[in-house]
């Protein structure tokens, strides 16, 4: 009786060197990618599956990471992939990182990035409503940071800017989108002009779009008292 030999050896093998590139990329890249952009670069057509070979081969990439106990998974994130580290490292990171000087986010930016995130489009009258106090250094830093982007301005007597969170935002933060921020307790949405299906990304907005060199000049409110330096934590009241 004669038997065929079989090729999922061969097939086993060009999957395996398919899910190697695609790894290769994601480790070389300092910045989520796309599926349809990894597809490209590898020349997956669509008749050959495109995206979803992706797809299929970060699941089989994330299975075997987790069956071998490694320190990274491939994730999600803003729209794209990319290689994180898992939560059970973050002390051993923590602790190389220990001596590495970071300029960190002052607790008054991270305040005003939080409402812009959940309230967006805002306007900088609306941040300093609900803070209490100025908000010109801090949305400046924040632009300079690419975290936040002038979207457009409201509809309103004087035409102020209206600002939202861009892809940086969603990078560092780790989220794919902002509809996966989680959500306040006791949190009040914007009314009327407020999404229903939540808060509208401004991923692929860039913060010099509006051509002003100095967008928060134009918008002094002379309400509050100035902010302090957004590198350094400040002391409200």
């Amino acid at each position: 009786m004669m038997t065929t030999k079989t090729k999922e050896p061969a097939a086993n093998e060009d999957t395996n060197v398919r899910d190697g590139e695609i790894e290769a990329i994601l480790l070389a890249s300092d910045r989520a990618v796309t599926a349809g952009r990894i597809a490209e670069a590898l020349s997956i057509t669509a008749d050959e599956g495109g995206a979803r070979v992706v797809h299929d081969a970060v699941a089989r990439l994330n299975t075997s990471y987790k069956q071998t106990g490694r320190s990274f998974r491939i994730e999600k994130v803003a729209g794209g992939y990319r290689a994180v580290t898992t939560s059970d490292f973050a002390d051993a990171i923590a602790a190389f990182q220990a001596g590495k000087a970071q300029r960190r986010l002052s607790r008054a930016a991270l305040e005003a990035l939080s409402i812009i995130a959940y309230r967006q489009p805002v306007t900088r009258a609306e941040v300093e409503a609900i803070r209490g106090v100025a908000c010109g250094e801090v949305l400046r830093s924040l632009l300079e940071r690419r975290f936040i982007a002038i979207t457009g301005r409201a509809e309103e007597v004087g035409r102020p800017m209206l600002y939202g969170t861009t892809k940086r935002f969603l990078e560092v933060f780790g989220i794919a989108s902002v509809r996966d921020l989680p959500a306040p307790e006791g949190f009040k949405p914007k009314p009327k002009d407020r999404p229903k299906d939540g808060p509208k990304d401004n991923a692929d907005q860039d913060p010099a779009s509006t051509g002003s060199s100095d967008p928060i000049a134009g918008e002094r409110t002379g309400t509050g008292r100035a902010e302090d330096d957004p590198t350094q934590e400040p002391t409200d009241p």
